[in-house]
């Protein structure tokens, strides 16, 4: 029985969830951040428990014939990139295992349709969109960055990797700001302290830019100053505030108050351009995106002749992609601003076959089949990381749309519900993993059941 603090040396076997090594040390097994598989490692043990531990990385005796040189000095202390050191084609079969692991021990499949994961051109600088948080360091002095691994004490950095450049300008323009115009931050502990975050989003179709301040409080002293140095960069469209003013890890509040120039920026993917909300779900990753959406485009089958629900919908960024090749679609989000989106966006691109409704899929749908007896020829999903609520895949079942296209951030809860679909009657077609968080963990997957 291993304890805290013992060292051993070790063989990395396989990568966990969360891009975590995974060892056995004696039967015992080790998870090892920042190890790969292959790597022959000197572990120290920081948490010991009766069946497993925790270990931190010491040094690499052997490394993996799959490390690289991690462009990004501050991966490891980060809790943004966690496989940074993999190779790219690596990073690639690894989230394949994954996805197919879980559709096996979860979702109880066995040998899952699962295709080869469609990688990114460049995996780097192709998020359109980062929060970042503000707080101050040891000496005082106000930082902003990314929250170190499991906590919430910040990294500093200005420039992330998968960010795009312009987040840099408009940090350092902020953080300048705040020095001279001696803001406070924002103190989690205390709840005092007037900034929280900074939402900066770029539209890679227009070149257009948005900054939106979360505050603990309703106004920033010198708010148009700012403005003004802001719209001085290139693209700048939208500049807003944000009130949250709970004491909550939620970052951002339900308000948005203009600043100067619109409240929402422009963007396309595909053929389909998109007004967007600084509180709008609008996926990071718009060229991924587009091969997501064709996938599931693809996958809907639609001849014209189509009934579609988009349970989900967001701002209508998959549902009006579908409207073109359908009889009608009608898209359902709880957000109350991203229907208003959606509307908009419909009108914005001559769309009229289009209608979204504002509420919980879980609640609408059931509700809809019951008293008005609505049908679906296709049922699209795009639900939360938790997955569909059980009243929804339940409405599902007893709509029986010929086609089920289940797009989820999540293999895990994407198995579970799987497998209830599967009792319910359908099939599962095929599994295409999407890459759109290179050196994350994280992947998403577009499934056709039938």
């Amino acid at each position: 029985m291993f304890q805290k603090n013992d060292v051993v040396t070790v063989k990395i076997e396989n990568m966990g969830n969360d891009g975590e090594g995974i060892a056995k040390a004696e039967g015992y097994t080790l998870f090892v951040k920042d190890a790969l598989p292959g790597d022959v490692a000197e572990v120290k043990i920081v948490k010991a428990k009766k069946q497993y531990g925790y270990g931190r990385l010491i040094r690499i005796l052997e490394p993996s014939k799959d490390r690289v040189e991690a462009p990004c000095p501050l991966h490891q202390k980060c809790g943004g990139c966690q496989i940074q050191a993999l190779s790219y084609p690596a990073q690639l079969r690894y989230k394949e295992e994954k996805v197919r692991g879980h559709l096996e021990r979860i979702g109880g499949f066995t040998d899952p349709p699962v295709l080869p994961v469609m990688g990114m051109e460049d995996p780097f600088r192709y998020r359109n969109k980062a929060q970042f948080p503000f707080g101050t360091d040891r000496e005082g002095r106000i930082v902003t960055g990314f929250y170190a691994g499991r906590t919430h004490s910040i990294v500093p950095n200005t420039d992330c990797m998968l960010g795009v450049p312009e987040n840099k300008e408009i940090l350092e323009i902020i953080l300048a700001f705040l020095k001279e115009r001696n803001i406070p931050v924002y103190d989690e502990r205390t709840g005092k302290g007037l900034l929280r975050h900074a939402l900066i989003r770029k539209g890679f179709r227009t070149g257009e830019l948005m900054v939106c301040l979360v505050l603990n409080g309703r106004s920033l002293p010198g708010a148009q100053e700012l403005a003004d140095r802001l719209f001085a960069l290139p693209g700048m469209a939208s500049f807003t505030l944000n009130v949250n003013e709970k004491n909550t890890n939620v970052i951002m509040g339900a308000e948005i108050l203009p600043v100067r120039g619109r409240t929402y920026m422009l963007d396309a993917i595909g053929p389909v351009r998109y007004r967007i909300s600084p509180l709008s779900f609008y996926q990071v990753n718009p060229v991924q995106t587009e091969k997501l959406y064709q996938t599931a485009l693809e996958y809907a089958g639609l001849t014209g002749r189509e009934i579609v629900w988009d349970l989900y919908c967001g701002i209508g960024t998959i549902s009006l992609f579908l409207a073109g090749k359908a009889e009608k679609v009608y898209g359902v989000e709880v957000i109350p601003d991203a229907v208003k989106d959606a509307r908009s966006n419909a009108l914005l691109n001559g769309i009229t076959n289009a209608e979204f409704y504002e509420g919980r899929a879980e609640e609408l749908l059931p509700e809809k089949y019951k008293q008005e007896g609505i049908r679906a020829d296709v049922i699209v999903v795009d639900p939360p990381r938790k997955g569909c609520d059980q009243a929804c895949l339940e409405t599902m079942l007893l709509m029986k749309p010929e086609r089920i296209v289940y797009v989820s951030c999540d293999s895990a809860t994407l198995a579970r519900d799987l497998k209830i679909l599967c009792a319910g009657g359908y099939k599962l077609r095929q599994v295409q993993p999407v890459d759109m968080f290179g050196q994350t963990s994280g992947v998403e997957c577009v499934v056709l059941m039938t």
